[in-house]
């Protein structure tokens, strides 16, 4: 079931990548920046083609992408984590001692006040 659903994965990530590359820019980059006077699908609407293919290349991607992730995680889930691990225990690795460090006011009298502040 996982190679299934990563072929179609690595299929639509094909499709997608040439869909997109097939369709063609109707302005130059002066769109971009706020600099074209057309609707937001342009002259022509959003219909086409290549749009509604590329649409549909884009949810066979987002969709295989989510199935591969559920596939795979249950398989995971069973497996021990790091954060598993119980501290207690004489079996799990040591933790790295940290050497103390004194605070820099911790001998001030409180009425006196410290330097700086």
């Amino acid at each position: 079931m996982e190679n299934t659903v990563l072929t179609l994965h690595i299929i639509a990530c094909i499709a997608l990548v040439l869909l997109v590359l097939l369709q063609s820019g109707k302005e130059g980059m002066g769109v971009i920046f706020g600099g074209g006077s057309s609707s937001l699908f342009g002259s022509t609407g959003a219909g086409g083609i290549l749009v509604k293919l590329t649409t549909v290349a884009a949810l066979l991607f987002l969709g295989t992408s989510l199935g591969y992730n559920i596939l795979t995680s249950a398989e995971k889930s069973k497996e021990s984590s790091i954060i598993n691990i119980d501290v207690n225990d004489p079996s799990a690795p040591p933790r790295p001692e940290i050497p103390a460090v004194p605070a820099a006011n911790a001998t001030a009298p409180a009425n006196e006040q410290v330097p700086g502040r």
